[in-house]
């Protein structure tokens, strides 16, 4: 008995062992490693936080300040009498925009090649203190709308696109296709949810190029939709940064219920109905591995993962980051084009962000944020950041595994939106 007994374990450990999942078809993956296949936010593999101090790069410095001011070792009792950290000393020196971020009539932190960096870094090395900005266009009842009639309480999903003032072409051709607001079936047509589109916009003004005056019609375009949300901030590419931050503020106050966030740009084409089955696909995974432990919260976060990434060193590319204001590696993020995370994440997100500086590329932002949080973005091959293959791109049957393609021109989208009906019948 007690042999056979011996045996059974023996081989009970080896399946154990050997035991290897399922492996997923994957095409058409963007450059980089794949940190996880699976549908959850997984725990980072590496380190990319610590405590070192990098001299020499502004981010690195303020960061390494704020870390320590936020570790609660080093804040010491909280019950007695509360003097300033050293850390906290400083980085109120170095803060000194802080107080005034909206006349940017502030000092600038210390780069010792501050004159030698491009016009758009200086920009946001003077104002990367700044983290509240008024709402010029507000839509306080986006995610209240047309809950009554459709018998919900929120949104499944809500569609949080970054745009620019002067793109209506890109809007109006998301709202006419995969963007539309509304009750939307899944691809199986068997469940469906509730699709909210809101787009994200800053201010355009002579500072980022000759623009003409287009306020008026922007005006006009929310009194027709009422889907924009503007800032009063520069819309610059290094300002993206701000459209994240500010969008889980709005969500915090107005849409605190989202069940999940899809976050993208204005030119990528998004399969909203085979994501939405996806999503329910997610939420049973997430249901039978959690449905003993009532209230746990989903971290789902899912994109193009790009891992092992370092910062662009080329002066005369849009990502040039100089090592005076950053040097390391970046924590695994998920690539431009778009993302989709739990409403209860980007909560979370809201809250981490007050404890990590902002950072000019919106991408790994969200990755550091992420981080923060001990959590890393999960990899899914439906997001195809840099497009199919040209050979494929007409062809309709190849998008049957794709849940967003990238780049996609207006009258492009209104093209593959036809192409695309009824997809499974044709494949």
């Amino acid at each position: 008995m007690t042999g056979h007994l011996l045996i059974y374990i023996m081989v009970s450990i080896f399946i154990t062992i050997s035991y290897a999942p399922p492996k997923i078809t994957v095409h058409y993956v963007a450059p980089g490693i794949s940190a996880n296949s699976s549908a959850l936010a997984s725990r980072p593999l590496g380190p990319f936080w610590n405590l070192r101090l990098e001299d020499g790069a502004l981010w690195n410095r303020l960061q390494h300040a704020l870390d320590r001011q936020h570790n609660p070792i080093l804040r010491g009792n909280t019950t007695g009498i509360m003097r300033k950290p050293k850390v906290q000393l400083l980085t109120e020196i170095e803060d000194e925009c802080l107080s005034d971020c909206m006349s940017h009539k502030c000092s600038v932190p210390r780069v010792h090649d501050m004159d030698s960096l491009s016009e758009q870094m200086r920009a946001f090395i003077k104002s990367m203190h700044c983290r509240k900005y008024p709402l010029l266009i507000n839509q306080p009842g986006m995610c209240r709308r047309g809950n009554h009639s459709f018998g919900v309480d929120s949104p499944m999903l809500l569609m949080a696109i970054k745009s620019q003032v002067g793109n209506f072409e890109n809007r109006q051709a998301i709202r006419e296709t995969w963007g539309r607001s509304g009750m939307v079936r899944g691809q199986s047509n068997k469940k469906g949810g509730l699709v909210q589109t809101v787009f994200l916009l800053g201010r355009q003004d002579s500072s980022t190029g000759p623009h003409p005056d287009l306020n008026n019609l922007l005006e006009l375009e929310n009194q027709r939709y009422g889907d924009i949300l503007q800032w009063d901030f520069r819309d610059t590419f290094f300002n993206l940064t701000l459209k994240d931050l500010l969008l889980w503020q709005w969500l915090q106050q107005y849409c605190p219920t989202a069940s999940f966030i899809f976050k993208g740009d204005d030119d990528v084409f998004v399969r909203t109905d085979a994501l939405l089955d996806y999503l329910h696909t997610t939420m049973e995974e997430h249901s039978l591995w959690t449905g003993f432990r009532n209230g746990t919260e989903m971290d789902l976060f899912v994109g193009d993962v790009i891992s092992n990434a370092m910062p662009n060193r080329e002066p005369s590319t849009k990502y040039y980051i100089p090592e005076s204001f950053y040097k390391g590696a970046y924590p695994s993020y998920a690539g431009g084009g778009g993302v989709v995370y739990s409403g209860s994440l980007a909560l979370r997100l809201r809250d981490v962000s007050e404890r990590v500086h902002l950072f000019p590329i919106d991408d790994v932002y969200l990755g550091m944020c992420l981080h923060r949080l001990g959590l890393s973005p999960s990899h899914h091959p439906g997001f195809l950041t840099f497009d199919l293959p040209v050979t494929d791109r007409e062809n309709p049957c190849a998008y049957r595994s794709v849940l967003l393609v990238h780049k996609r021109n207006p009258k492009e989208m209104l093209t593959l939106w036809k192409r695309l009906q009824n997809l499974h019948g044709q494949c």
